[in-house]
């Protein structure tokens, strides 16, 4: 087993979601020279949608992941189907205009879609449930959460609803809240167990999985894209790029796109049933409306799965529960006192316009990244987009890539500061209810 630089040994984190995985086979890391239809890089939500729908089209894909399958964001996130991108339809129709807001309208829930149909397809095991709920502090959310309402009907899209405060009770019992709004498109799951069932279903296909094969460079330039690691190189036809917030700068063109953000999740000792019901009776999912958010659902065996927080630049807090445990208590302080037995962080990849990328670099090489905390979705969305466009449908492709990425002001230096003075200020407007 070759040692991940970036990853350590290689292993999965001490996460709840690594302790409660399915069984999946170790796969051995590329050794020597070989040549491949498609080669994918990174075994997480992107490539795996990616390798999957072009497998599903015939392709002979490899797939290279410096760790293990869903080593990354895709195994460690808060498990929650979020709708959408990061950026709204409002701001999308402001920036790009209303020809754009209404394409990325129409895929707004694609992505949940696409993830549905999976598990449907091959029968994966991940604890999916429906409905996903955003929680209001004062008026001022509620507003917001009116307007989104407003905004997605004229786009046709009906899955939103209001909650007052009674309504919400049914999904959180906390007195933290005003009122809220429910997807019902929206959902949650194991997604640690979703990304190995994507992978199981890959090789059912004929692909092909290396692990513990960290990319140490791209020729993108080369009439076939060569990939290299550490014992072994990949000369292929196509070349997808998908390692994300863990690329590193083993594609420098790419890594001064994006920022990695790290966010912290914790769980509780199991709760039991009946204490479970009482806290989150619809066993749905809650996030607040928040720049700095609360995210927290219950995991299969009545856990407490909670998560909060960044450090932008990508590094760990010190000390994640002291970190999250203050406001786990705020929303049920019935368990300010409660054990944690997991406590995990993990990166994503922030954008500066939080729309996700997507392009070539050079004729033969295709990437996306940069999700903002919109992965589940918007990765298995992207991932569909990709393999149309290497199939020969560009369509939807060209308008992604035809986007303008934004680069972070003071570039690579200065940008961890400048995100930080702009999270401070959003964040006092939240604590201020402005």
């Amino acid at each position: 087993m070759a040692p991940a630089s970036y990853a350590g040994n290689g292993e999965h984190t001490g996460s709840y979601y690594a302790a409660s995985a399915n069984p999946a086979p170790e796969r051995p890391a590329l050794k020597g020279a070989i040549e491949a239809d498609v080669c994918v890089v990174g075994a997480g939500y992107s490539g795996l949608s990616t390798a999957l729908h072009l497998a599903e089209k015939g392709y002979k894909v490899t797939l290279l992941e410096g760790a293990r399958v869903g080593w990354g964001a895709s195994g460690r996130n808060g498990g929650q189907i979020v709708n959408g991108l990061n950026a709204s339809l409002q701001t999308i129709g402001r920036r790009y205009g209303a020809d754009t807001a209404r394409f990325v309208a129409g895929l707004a829930l694609e992505g949940g879609n696409i993830i549905r149909e999976r598990v449907a397809t091959y029968g994966i095991q991940c604890d999916l449930k429906p409905g996903n709920v955003f929680t209001a502090m004062n008026g001022r959310h509620m507003k917001e959460l009116e307007e989104m309402l407003e905004l997605w009907q004229g786009y046709g899209l009906n899955c939103l609803e209001m909650l007052d405060r009674e309504a919400l009770s049914r999904h959180v019992k906390s007195d933290l809240y005003t009122g809220g709004m429910i997807d019902h498109m929206g959902g949650h799951m194991h997604p640690l167990n979703l990304a190995l069932g994507e992978a199981a279903a890959l090789e059912s296909l004929g692909g092909t999985i290396h692990e513990h094969s960290a990319v140490l460079s791209v020729d993108t330039d080369a009439a076939r894209p060569v990939v290299r690691t550490a014992d072994g190189q990949v000369t292929a036809r196509i070349l997808v790029l998908a390692g994300n917030a863990y690329l590193g700068n083993a594609v420098p063109a790419l890594a001064n796109r994006v920022m990695p953000v790290s966010t912290q999740v914790m769980a509780t000792k199991p709760l039991g049933e009946a204490l479970a019901r009482e806290l989150m009776p619809a066993d749905t999912c809650v996030e607040d409306l928040r720049y700095v958010l609360d995210y927290y659902r219950m995991s299969a065996d009545h856990r407490l799965l909670f998560g909060g927080g960044v450090v932008y630049g990508g590094r760990d807090p010190a000390d994640i529960r002291k970190s999250l445990i203050g406001n786990l208590a705020r929303v049920f302080p019935q368990l300010a006192d409660v054990q944690i037995d997991h406590a995990w962080s993990g990166n994503f990849a922030l954008s500066f316009s939080r729309v996700p990328q997507m392009g070539r670099l050079g004729p033969a090489t295709y990437f996306a990244q940069g999700y903002s905390g919109h992965g589940i979705t918007g990765s298995h969305m992207y991932g569909k987009i990709l393999a149309e466009a290497i199939h020969g449908d560009t369509t939807r492709f060209d308008t992604f890539a035809a986007l303008p990425w934004i680069p972070f002001p003071g570039g690579r230096t200065f940008r961890v500061p400048y995100t930080v003075m702009g999270a401070w200020w959003y964040s006092l407007r939240d604590r201020l209810g402005v």
